[in-house]
C-alpha cells in the first residue's frame, strides 16, 4: 500500500511540494495505510516495531524527502505521546495522529541543542493551578498549519520559580490554534520548502495541563531519546536510495565516463544495506539503557548523514549538466541529503555527543 501511495499520490505532487506547497493529503493516506503505527504499541496490538516505521519512511523519502521529513515529524510526535503518562492525550489525540486525521511536529531542535550545551532553551513558562503561561520564540518548526486545530507540536520549556529563575524543564503538546501563539513564515528555504515550516511566537500563551507530556521532562526524554534519533534514519535511507536510483539512471547513457567517479551506485547500495542492518539491530530494543547503546544510536545516525553527504556529491557528478536543470532529480536529492546532514542532530552535534560519551568512559 505504501508503494502505491508513493507512486499514485505522492509522485505527481513531488515537484509542487519541492516548490513550496504544503499538503497533508499524502500524510492522511499514509496514516490510513498504517505507516504511523508500527512503533506505537498501544495502537499496534501491543507490538513495538520501530524498524517498520523507518522502512516506510525510507520508501516515502526515496521519492520526496520533504514528505519523508513530515512523516518523521508525525511519527515522532506520536512517539512523544506514547511515551508519556497522559491518558487523555493517549485516548483523544494519539489514535487520530496515528491514523492521519490530525498532524504532529517535533519542535525539539532547540531543546536538543540546549541539552547538548549548544544553545539556551528559548521557551519559559509560569505554572498556574490549571496550566502554564508560555513565552518565547522557536525559529523553525515543520509540519504545521497556521491556526489549525488539527496540528500539534511538542515543546519543552523552563518552568520558572517565584524569582523568575528556571526551576525545572517540562514538555507539553501544543495545538496550533492556541490563544497567544503566533505563527509566521519568515524565510524561504532553498530546499524542503513545502514542509509547513513556521517561526512560533508565544506571548503569554496559556496551555491547559491536559496537554502536559512530562513535568519534569528528564525521565521521559531519556526513555524516548533512542527512538527519536533512530526514526531520523528513515529519511537518510530514503534519500540515499533515491540518489542511487538516479545514479543508475544516469549510467544508462554515461556509464563509460561515470566509472571514473568515486562512490558508484553499486558501492553506495551495498553500504546502505549494511547500514540498514545496523539500524535494524538497534531498533530491536529501543529502550535499552546505558551510554554505550546511545553511542551506537548516535553512530548509526551519523553514518546515515555521512552516507548522505557522499550520495549528494556523487548523484550530481553522475548526472553532470543534467543535474543543473530546474527540477532535476539529482539536484533535489542533493538538497534533501544536505538537510539530513544539518537537521538536529547535525553531523557536528552528533560528533560532539559521541565525543562526550567517549571522554566520560
Amino acid at each position: 500500500m505504501i508503494d502505491q501511495i508513493v507512486k499514485n499520490d505522492l509522485k505527481p505532487l513531488t515537484v509542487t511540494i519541492d516548490h513550496g506547497t504544503y499538503t497533508t493529503e499524502v500524510l492522511d493516506k499514509l496514516g490510513k495505510a498504517g505507516a504511523f503505527r508500527h512503533h506505537i504499541p498501544s495502537q499496534n496490538n501491543g507490538n513495538l516495531d520501530l524498524f517498520s516505521t523507518i522502512a516506510d519512511m525510507a520508501k516515502v523519502s526515496e521519492e520526496c524527502m520533504s514528505t519523508g521529513f513530515m512523516m518523521w515529524a508525525q511519527t515522532v510526535c506520536a512517539w512523544y505521546i506514547e511515551n508519556s503518562d497522559n491518558a487523555w492525550l493517549k485516548e483523544e489525540v494519539l489514535p487520530k495522529m496515528v491514523n492521519g486525521d490530525v498532524f504532529g511536529a517535533t519542535a525539539l531542535s532547540n531543546p536538543m541543542k540546549h541539552f547538548g550545551g549548544i544553545e539556551e532553551l528559548k521557551l519559559t513558562a509560569e505554572e498556574t493551578e490549571d496550566g502554564y503561561i508560555i513565552n518565547g520564540t522557536l525559529p523553525w518548526v515543520s509540519n504545521l498549519l497556521e491556526g489549525s486545530s488539527k496540528h500539534y507540536f511538542g515543546a519543552i520549556f523552563h518552568v520558572l520559580d517565584k524569582n523568575g529563575q528556571a526551576a525545572r524543564d517540562a514538555m507539553a503538546l501544543v495545538p496550533c490554534d492556541l490563544e497567544g501563539l503566533t505563527m509566521k513564515q519568515l524565510v524561504e528555504f532553498v530546499g524542503m520548502e513545502g514542509t509547513g515550516t513556521y517561526a512560533l511566537i508565544f506571548d503569554n500563551a496559556f496551555l491547559p495541563k491536559k496537554y502536559l507530556l512530562a513535568d519534569p521532562v528528564g525521565p521521559m526524554l531519556k526513555k524516548m531519546k533512542a527512538g527519536f534519533i533512530l526514526l531520523q534514519t528513515g529519511m537518510a535511507a530514503g534519500v540515499i536510495q533515491g540518489a542511487v536510483n538516479d545514479m543508475n539512471k544516469s549510467n544508462l547513457t554515461l556509464s563509460e565516463i561515470n566509472e571514473y567517479l568515486d562512490d558508484s551506485p553499486e558501492e553506495m547500495q551495498e553500504e546502505l544495506e549494511d547500514a540498514l542492518e545496523f539500524i535494524q539491530s538497534l531498533c530491536e530494543e529501543p529502550y535499552t539503557e546505558g551510554e554505550e547503546y546511545i553511542k551506537s544510536v548516535l553512530e548509526a545516525r551519523l553514518l546515515g548523514a555521512e552516507l548522505c553527504k557522499r550520495a549528494a556529491d556523487s548523484v550530481m557528478q553522475h548526472a553532470g549538466a543534467k543535474g543543473y536543470i530546474v527540477d532535476a532529480v539529482a539536484h533535489r536529492k542533493q538538497r534533501e541529503a544536505y538537510f539530513v546532514i544539518i537537521v538536529t542532530p547535525s553531523i557536528k552535534h552528533l560528533r560532539k555527543e559521541i565525543a562526550r560519551i567517549e571522554e566520560a568512559a
